[in-house]
């Protein structure tokens, strides 16, 4: 644990939430949010096939402000839902409209936080972003942490299973940090685990790693889903989730997350793994 802050301290950090989640609100008003993409590669073929969409919010007079700093704030104060359903509804605009330039068609990943996979209208919620922007079902993959998933799993199976009625596809993320019940994890209707990159980290200096990772596809792929392998960033990382047969990965190696301008050109450079 660590040092209690003072009053003082206690103070200032007060004041700084309150300027953060002031800021937070305006920003979301003025919609001064960026979201940047990160392509997802078969590793079959090494052609790209999905894409995450990832929040970005650069600050006037601080830049680029990490994702861990104002995340846990929205999610506290309830900004998040707002600012879900922006990234929600951006992402399927962006997405028909790099189909309609007869760029490669895939599917985007929208991240799904706890607070708003709880919310009463999310299902609503997506359905609306899919009819404006007048993307198919098929085109939109959203992804939900299995800690979030595994808090109440009635609910949890609910939810899915209307979202599934609607055509989308299903992620569960950060898979492995949690503490998935099998009995729970083969009735959610889940298209795809994606690995968590603390394991892909340590692929190559823990032969530990390597066997949860093994025994995390073996078990996908039993239950006919796909793995997609996170924060690849190295070849030798890349070798050892192909011997292990993951479908799909997602890291540094291929790209950074970047602008939607620039992942277009990405797009049309048809670059390859």
């Amino acid at each position: 644990m660590g040092k209690p802050l003072s009053k003082a301290e206690a103070g200032l950090e007060a004041v700084h939430q309150f300027a953060l989640v002031t800021r937070l609100k305006r920003a979301i008003e003025k919609e001064e949010f960026k979201l940047f993409y990160q392509p997802q590669v078969d590793l079959r073929t090494g052609q790209m096939v999905g894409m995450e969409a990832l929040l970005r919010w650069e600050v006037s007079d601080l830049g680029m402000m990490p994702p861990s700093e104002f995340i846990p704030v929205a999610e506290e104060t309830g900004l998040i839902v707002p600012l879900g359903e922006w990234v929600l509804r951006t992402a399927c605009i962006q997405n028909k409209q790099w189909q309609n330039a007869k760029l490669p068609p895939m599917a985007v990943s929208v991240n799904l936080s706890g607070r708003q996979f709880h919310h009463q209208n999310l299902v609503e919620k997506v359905e609306a972003a899919l009819r404006e922007s007048r993307l198919e079902a098929k085109w939109l993959d959203l992804e939900i942490t299995e800690t979030y998933a595994m808090q109440d799993s009635d609910f949890t199976l609910a939810i899915l299973k209307e979202l599934k009625r609607l055509g989308v596809r299903i992620s569960m993320d950060d898979f492995g940090t949690g503490y998935s019940s099998l009995s729970q994890l083969k009735h959610f209707p889940i298209d795809t685990l994606k690995i968590d990159r603390s394991f892909v980290s340590d692929l190559a200096t823990d032969p530990k790693e390597e066997a949860i990772v093994s025994a995390i596809i073996v078990l996908a792929h039993s239950l006919r889903m796909d793995v997609v392998a996170e924060g690849v960033e190295t070849l030798e990382e890349l070798s050892l989730i192909k011997k292990h047969h993951c479908d799909k990965m997602q890291g540094y190696l291929f790209s950074r997350p970047i602008p939607a301008q620039d992942f277009e050109t990405l797009l049309r450079s048809r670059k390859t793994l």
